[in-house]
């Protein structure tokens, strides 16, 4: 018998009642591409790609539980910036958790990307933030115009030119 075959009593309890799983996704999927309209979700509702650390989570402080806009897991790459190092410049707790991050050794937004497309891709030195798209905008109006916070992406079809001669000298399919 493996590890993974093998059920303890407790464990019901805790998928059940404490909504902790495995396998199940405890972040709202349509959410996280903005289309979740279900009030009732129970799935957690947190911008993945933008959200961090709960800071009084991670102190065993959080009275918000499930209603916590931030993320209530320990991952070091989304972790909140450490407040000393923000101000002073300098952290003095060699086990600080937070991010210590210099202003001057960030790289800027790359204007390439921005507008589109970046010939260096991966290896380009400025950041590639990826915008979520307006499903208003796609929709037909966005009533926040060039003030959305969302991506407005431009969507230019090219149609092949195509002659009358063409269309008439294209070969017949056979038909059987």
């Amino acid at each position: 018998m493996t590890a993974r075959e093998k059920k303890y009593d407790f464990e019901e309890f805790i998928e059940k009642e404490l909504k902790l799983s495995e396998t199940a996704d405890v972040y709202c999927p349509a959410y996280q591409k903005g289309q979740c309209r279900d009030r009732h979700c129970r799935l957690i509702h947190i911008k993945l790609a933008t959200a961090v650390v709960c800071k009084h989570w991670l102190r065993g402080l959080c009275k918000k539980n499930e209603k916590c806009e931030f993320l209530h897991e320990y991952n070091l790459k989304k972790m909140p910036e450490c407040f000393f190092f923000n101000v002073y410049g300098v952290c003095n707790n060699s086990d600080c958790i937070f991010l210590h991050l210099r202003p001057d050794s960030a790289a800027r937004e790359c204007i390439w990307y921005k507008r589109g497309f970046c010939k260096n891709g991966a290896s380009c030195k400025n950041k590639h933030n990826r915008a979520m798209m307006c499903w208003d905008y796609y929709a037909g109006f966005c009533k926040n115009g060039p003030f959305c916070k969302f991506a407005h992406p431009k969507f230019e079809i090219k149609f092949a030119e195509v002659n009358d001669e063409d269309i008439l000298n294209r070969p017949k399919p056979n038909i059987h």
